[in-house]
């Protein structure tokens, strides 16, 4: 990542689809009766939207490039925080529809990671390390969604 315009251009779109898949994430649980699983997809969905609202923000007085969809270069076929699509299978269990999550989460963080190490310029570093942070967060936030689901409970206690 050369400029922090570039590292905005694909943050945006990172989170726009991050929280669309969410969404789809939230509606499918809902739609399979898994309501505490679907009101956490909805969640991690307004995580990303703020995300995504705070890198808008920042690049509001910037020339930011466009990239179309299919020029952006990711580690894999899709951005990195766009959850497995088979995670919106209403039958998926709570604890396969947690790991489907997690793993997403897991992939923004390490995208943000890795931009983070890897760029030469000091404000695109800066402000990875900032998503890196909140992407940490998210990840902790899913962890114990798990680890409740492991003990036999529907969420984790507050």
């Amino acid at each position: 990542m050369k400029t922090v315009e570039e590292f905005l251009a694909y943050s945006i779109h990172l989170e726009q689809e991050a929280a669309s898949r969410f969404g789809e994430l939230a509606d499918a649980m809902e739609t399979g009766g898994n309501r505490e699983v679907a009101q956490l997809f909805r969640q991690l969905a307004d995580y990303s939207r703020l995300h995504l609202a705070d890198a808008k923000a920042r690049a509001g007085f910037r020339e930011i490039p466009e990239i179309g969809p299919m020029d952006f270069i990711w580690p894999d076929l899709e951005s990195p925080e766009k959850a497995a699509i088979w995670g919106a299978d209403p039958l998926l269990s709570r604890r396969e529809a947690l790991d489907v999550a997690l793993a997403a989460e897991k992939a923004g963080h390490d995208y943000y990671r890795s931009v983070r190490d890897t760029t030469d310029d000091p404000e695109t570093k800066v402000l990875a390390a900032e998503f890196v942070d909140e992407e940490a967060g998210h990840v902790a936030v899913l962890k114990k969604w798990i680890a409740a689901a492991e003990a036999g409970h529907v969420a984790p206690a507050e």
